[in-house]
């Protein structure tokens, strides 16, 4: 159904479009001058159908599940779910919709089914509705922007300043985005602080979350010294980093300036494949045969290496970083002026030196771009370093010794149904917002590489 009307509110727009372009041409035809071109006359038909109804379908959408579920539950709140809690509420909701859509464990009670039948018919209603609601809608917006289509009208500005909307507001969204997940972090970070002092965290040289959640559960204290998963964190991404960026930087620089043509046509795309693998499949790469290649080069060489690695999970994880940074180091090369490098040959630099002292310099800015990119995808990378270095969170700078990252902690303490008021849970929270900290200092740190070097080469 949703496609559908998706697909309703596209004819709509191409209906809006095609009547207003005609009827522009037909008042051409009579000889009178337009002020804009028919063109524009369709597109802000096109807009103000298009956009007013799109909002309305996309607020449907989001609003019909909340509706309907207070609906069911005001209609049985007397008998079943008055004085209960919001938590309380939502496992019955779920518990009715189970069974409305046909998922039966055991034998629900029979309110629940008389629920799950009546959260049906509202759902049919609202499937329903949807699309007479949208045409009603978009009936008279069409009518409107017909009537509108006048040799003097001026479409061609009205549209560009809708259009402009449309880009501001998206770029509000992403500025409100952007504070709301800051926002969200520092709320539940202060949570936590308030149960776990923050120079414990900052400055504790153990990690075990793992807390008794009811009296009579047997668990640790818990223990939330964040040094010892940041460690692993960097010791993984500078494994990483420091595997990529060579290969990448050496790989880039050979395909822009000395390989032939037929050499890069074929090497470049295959290197670029690489960028297409699922990080999964990196993680088996890893268990299957880098670590077992690690562990049987260490009883050759009687050290002591772990099943799990940091090196392990490092080094498959350079290998997925180096299309990454050689591609935006090609790019970076390719967008130099094509006369610094003439000019350099000119005065009778070899290609070495014209690669090494102009093209790469002025391609700075660029290439950090790379690696900067290369360095948060490291930093964030959850799936290879659960399957290559583990999860245990130990203090070491040892690249043969198991670690875990700050991504991969995040996930193992939010998986479950632990609420949201003991410190486990919040620790994710805590976790998230230094990491985002340390990545906001390496971004300054890089703008200020970018700014000098294009100051320098503008």
């Amino acid at each position: 159904m949703v496609t559908a009307t998706f697909a309703l509110l596209l004819v709509l727009t191409a209906i809006s479009y095609a009547i207003n372009v005609r009827a522009a041409y037909a008042i051409r035809r009579t000889g009178q001058r337009l002020h804009s071109i028919a063109g524009y006359h369709g597109l802000y038909g096109a807009l103000v159908v298009g956009i007013p109804v799109l909002i309305l379908l996309l607020f449907w959408l989001v609003v019909q599940g909340s509706v309907i579920d207070y609906l069911v539950v005001t209609k049985f709140a007397d008998e079943h779910f008055g004085g209960l809690g919001e938590g309380e509420k939502q496992l019955i909701l779920a518990e009715i919709r189970s069974v409305a859509n046909g998922r039966l464990f055991g034998e629900p009670a029979e309110w629940v089914v008389e629920a799950a039948q009546y959260l049906n018919r509202l759902v049919d209603l609202s499937k329903n509705a949807l699309i007479p609601v949208l045409v009603l809608v978009a009936l008279p917006l069409m009518v409107l922007t017909r009537r509108q289509v006048q040799a003097d009208f001026r479409s061609r500005p009205r549209a560009e300043r809708i259009v402009l909307a449309l880009m501001v507001m998206c770029a509000v969204v992403a500025v409100f985005t952007t504070i709301g997940i800051v926002a969200a972090l520092l709320f539940e970070s202060i949570r936590f602080f308030s149960l776990v002092p923050i120079d414990e965290f900052l400055l504790g040289l153990n990690w075990e979350p793992q807390i008794p959640m009811r009296e009579d559960q047997v668990a640790a204290e818990g223990a939330f010294g964040w040094i010892p998963v940041i460690v692993g964190t960097l010791l993984v991404m500078t494994i990483a980093v420091t595997m990529a960026v060579p290969i990448g930087l050496l790989s880039a620089i050979y395909l822009n300036e000395f390989a032939s043509p037929w050499l890069r046509g074929i090497a470049k795309p295959i290197l670029e494949i690489l960028a297409g693998v699922p990080t999964v499949v990196y993680g088996f790469f890893a268990i299957l045969v880098i670590a077992p290649a690690l562990r049987a080069l260490g009883e050759t060489l009687q050290l002591n290496i772990a099943p799990n690695t940091a090196l392990a999970a490092g080094g498959v994880m350079g290998i997925m970083l180096i299309p990454f940074i050689s591609s935006f180091t090609d790019d970076a090369l390719n967008a130099v002026p094509e006369d610094l490098r003439n000019g350099a040959l000119a005065l009778g630099a070899t290609r070495t030196e014209t690669m090494l002292q102009v093209l790469f310099p002025a391609a700075l800015p660029g290439i950090s771009g790379g690696i900067l990119l290369a360095v948060s995808r490291a930093i964030g990378e959850t799936m290879i370093v659960v399957m290559a270095a583990g999860l245990i969170a130990k203090l070491t700078f040892n690249p043969l010794d198991s670690v875990t990252t700050v991504t991969v902690q995040i996930v193992t303490l939010l998986i479950g149904d632990t609420s949201f008021d003991n410190p486990k849970t919040l620790a994710a929270f805590a976790l998230g917002l230094m990491l985002f900290l340390v990545t906001l200092v390496i971004n300054v740190y890089a703008l200020r590489i970018v700014r000098q070097y294009r100051e320098v080469y503008e």
